[in-house]
C-alpha cells in the first residue's frame, strides 16, 4: 500500500514512453495493428474469471480493446477495498458501455486463496456489474504480467502482499496508448479517461453543460481532501447510503456521525478499524453485519489526519443540514 520508488523496470518506461509519443499525434493516432504492444509483448497467459470462464489475457481480454486493469487480493484490508469501491463508481458512470467498448479486469495476486468462487463472492459484495471480470490464474504467470504492465517492484514484495503496487493501468491496445494512473483518482475523471480520451473522444457525452453552470473553485481543507480520497468511494455526507437504490449497500451515510457516535469511539474507529473488528467491538460488528460483511479498511491515518477528517465531517454535516432548512 505504501509507495516506494525503486528504479522502474524497462517495461514500464517503454509503456509510458510510447504513451507520451502517442499523445503527440493525439489519442488514436496509431493505426490498427501498428501498436508494438501486441501478442509478442503481452504474455497470453490463461486466466479464469469469477464466472468460471477460461480466458487468455491477450486474445480474449485486451486485444483491440479499451481496458482498465488492476491487481488486488480479496483478503486485503487496506487499499484494495477502497480501490474496488472506487472502480465500482466508475462502472456506474460508464453504465452499459462496460463490457461493450470498455472492459474492466481485476486480477488477483493471491491466486492460491482467490479461487473463482472466492472472487465471485467478492464481486457480489461490491455489486460489480456485467463487463467487470475478477480473474485468477497461475501466480508466476500473473507476476510476469505485472512486470510487463510495470506494476511489479521487487523491493515491494513482502509477506501478505501489504506493499503491493496499487496502480491502475488503462489502455487502448489497438492504438498502443497505455497509462498508469491512480485508482483513487476522482471517479468522473477516470470514467472520462477510459470513456472519452482513450476512444479519441468519439463517443459523445450524455450530459451537456455550459460554463455558467460550472462550480466555483475553492480551496479544500485537509479533512475534505482526506474524505474525497479515502472515504468517498464508500460513504457520503447527506447523500444517503452508497448504492442504497440497488441491492445491498457498501457504507453508511455519515451525516451527523460526530453526534451519533461517541467521539472516542469514532476517533479509534478511523485510526484502527481492523483492530476493533479483531476485538469484536459490538458496534463495529453490527456495522460489519449490516453492510454485507465488507470490512472498513485501515486508512493508515495519523492522529492529525483523524482529527482533520472528523472536523470536516462535522462541518459538512452542519452545512448540509443548514441547506435543507
Amino acid at each position: 500500500m505504501h509507495e516506494h520508488h525503486p528504479k522502474r523496470p524497462f517495461d514500464l518506461l517503454a509503456l509510458l514512453l510510447f504513451a507520451v509519443l502517442s499523445l503527440v499525434g493525439g489519442p488514436g493516432s496509431a493505426a490498427a495493428g501498428d501498436s508494438p504492444w501486441g501478442a509478442d509483448y503481452f504474455p497470453n497467459i490463461p486466466l479464469v474469471s469469477h464466472e468460471g470462464k477460461s480466458l487468455r489475457f491477450f486474445d480474449d481480454l485486451i486485444k483491440d480493446k479499451v481496458v482498465m486493469v488492476n491487481f488486488i487480493y480479496t483478503s486485503c484490508r487496506e487499499a484494495c477495498p477502497l480501490e474496488t469501491a472506487r472502480l465500482r463508481q466508475v462502472q456506474k458512470l460508464l453504465g452499459d458501455r462496460v463490457g461493450k467498448d470498455v472492459f474492466m479486469y481485476s486480477i488477483s495476486i493471491d491466486p492460491k486463496n482467490d479461487t473463482p468462487e472466492v472472487l465471485k463472492k467478492y464481486a457480489e459484495a461490491y455489486h460489480a456489474g456485467p463487463g467487470w471480470l475478477f480473474l485468477t490464474g497461475n501466480e508466476e504467470e500473473i507476476t510476469l504480467l505485472r512486470k510487463k504492465l510495470g506494476v511489479y517492484y521487487e523491493g515491494m514484495q513482502i509477506d501478505n502482499f501489504r506493499d503491493h503496487n496499487i496502480s491502475l493501468v488503462i489502455g487502448n491496445q489497438r492504438t498502443g496508448i497505455w497509462v498508469k494512473t491512480s485508482p483513487f483518482e476522482n471517479s468522473h475523471v477516470l470514467a472520462d479517461k477510459v470513456g472519452s480520451w482513450l476512444h479519441n473522444w468519439k463517443t459523445p457525452s450524455k450530459s451537456r453543460s455550459d460554463y455558467a453552470q460550472a462550480p466555483e473553485l475553492r480551496n479544500l481543507s485537509r479533512g475534505e481532501t482526506l474524505f474525497r480520497t479515502r472515504c468517498a468511494a464508500c460513504h457520503s455526507i447527506g447523500g444517503g447510503d452508497i448504492l442504497q437504490s440497488e441491492k445491498g449497500e457498501i457504507g453508511p451515510d455519515l451525516l451527523g456521525v460526530t453526534r451519533t457516535r461517541d467521539r472516542a469511539w469514532l476517533t479509534r474507529w478511523l485510526a484502527e478499524p481492523d483492530q476493533m473488528l479483531a476485538e469484536k467491538d459490538p458496534l463495529a460488528m453490527a456495522l460489519l453485519a449490516k453492510y454485507n460483511n465488507l470490512q472498513m479498511p485501515n486508512l493508515s491515518l495519523n492522529q492529525l489526519e483523524v482529527e482533520a477528517l472528523i472536523e470536516y465531517m462535522e462541518e459538512e454535516s452542519r452545512r448540509v443540514e443548514q441547506s435543507r432548512k
